[in-house]
This record gives C-alpha cells, structure tokens and sequence, in this order.
C-alpha cells in the first residue's frame, strides 16, 4: 500500500544554487545531504512536512557527479526540472512485486540503497504515462524522522 508522496526528484546542474533558491524562495531547509555513488549523483533533501503515517514528504534536489550516471544523461537530454515522483510504502518489495503483477516494468530484480539508507526501486515511465516513478521503504519503521546531515 503506497501511503504518501515520498518526495519529488529534481534534477539540476548546481545542488547548492537549487537549494539557495527553495530556501530563499519558500523557506525550505535542508535536513538531509549525501553523496550517492552508486547512483552517482550528489543530493539535498528539503523537508517539507509530516505525514499521517509518521513519515515525511521532501523535495530531493540531484545534481549529477558523472555524466554517464542516469541522472547526468537525463539532464544533459532534457534541462532541469521535475525528473521523478516518489511514494512512501511500508514494504518496498511487496508493492513492486504487486505492481510487476499488474504489467508495469520494475527497474531492479531487487531493491537498491536510496537517500537516508531506504530501500527503493523504480518503475518503468513508459509503463507509468511518462512519469519515472521510484517506490521507497524508509529505513526506520517510524519513516524518515531522524534528520542528520552526511557528507
């Protein structure tokens, strides 16, 4: 059961610039920083509320660390902008399997390390009228409460 807005990717071509925008624009702060290498892209996370479910939904602002890296090649393809869309699920590996029943293409056999050690995976946007859309399991049971910064 998917149970909220996760959060909404956006790709860009200089992290601290975005993040100094949504700051300065809406008041967002960061509460979450990381470097991904394995999906080779350096990230912001901007909390912008709770959830019913304990959980919270962000902004996830990703500029690319290598060109070749997925988010590197959709940015140099199509500019920045909205590049994915996120919901929370308690079991990461149930609903893609769910989902991969009713026809929709699952990205990984397995789910990988997302933001904040979650487990996440994605679904095909052909399958998902031309939306990327990722399905996350925060790493804590009480969803993403513990915010920290890592570097």
């Amino acid at each position: 059961m998917l149970t909220r807005i996760d959060h909404i990717g956006i790709a860009c071509t200089d992290l601290d610039a975005t993040v100094e925008f949504y700051r300065a624009t809406y008041g967002f702060e960061v509460s979450h920083t990381e470097v991904n290498e394995e999906q080779g892209v350096r990230e912001a996370m901007l909390r912008i509320n709770g959830t019913d479910d304990g959980g919270a939904s962000y902004l996830q602002l990703l500029e690319p660390t290598r060109e070749d890296s997925a988010v590197g090649k959709w940015l140099a393809k199509n500019g920045e902008g909205v590049h994915h869309i996120a919901f929370g699920t308690a079991d990461v590996d149930a609903e893609a399997a769910g989902i991969r029943d009713k026809g929709v293409r699952v990205l990984y056999d397995e789910p990988r390390r997302g933001s904040m050690d979650s487990r996440i995976t994605f679904l095909h946007p052909k399958d998902c009228h031309g939306v990327l859309t990722e399905l996350v399991t925060s790493a804590a049971t009480s969803g993403r409460g513990a915010e920290h910064t890592d570097h």
